[in-house]
């Protein structure tokens, strides 16, 4: 199967079968979960962002209105998308509740795309030690 890549400022779309507004909202999500993307960072408009990737604006508008759903991006309208704020820590009945939606969400895509629970917790577990060791 032939990959097209195409990269803005780290972004990177594939030919994969995966929709771009996915791609784009998980690649977002992670730049901002690395630090690379903080809070008060001013985000490219829809607009350059779909020039520079070749996509159609609307695609871009769905990941955009995505993450501002998800609290994550704040669009201001006449100013453009800045990075959110991460929300104060809620209730552990709320962070519960959340952490479940969550746990179900990821072991589905997990499943959708053929990885294993086990391999998943395993990468999960790396991931948050090597978070814990940069703090």
């Amino acid at each position: 199967m032939h990959t097209q890549e195409q990269v803005i400022g780290g972004i990177r779309i594939e030919d994969t079968g995966v929709p771009i507004y996915v791609q784009l909202r998980e690649q977002i999500l992670r730049a901002m979960g690395a630090g690379v993307l903080k809070p008060g960072d001013q985000m490219p408009t829809m607009r350059q962002v779909a020039v520079a990737l070749r996509v159609d604006l609307n695609t871009v508008r769905r990941a955009y209105d995505e993450l501002e759903r998800l609290g994550t991006l704040r669009l201001e309208r006449g100013r453009g998308s800045f990075v959110a704020r991460p929300p104060a820590p809620a209730s552990p009945k709320v962070q519960d509740a959340a952490a479940d939606k969550l746990a179900r969400q990821t072991l589905a895509q997990a499943a959708a795309l053929g990885v294993a629970p086990a391999l998943l917790i395993e990468k999960l577990a790396a991931f948050a030690a090597e978070k814990e060791t940069k703090r």
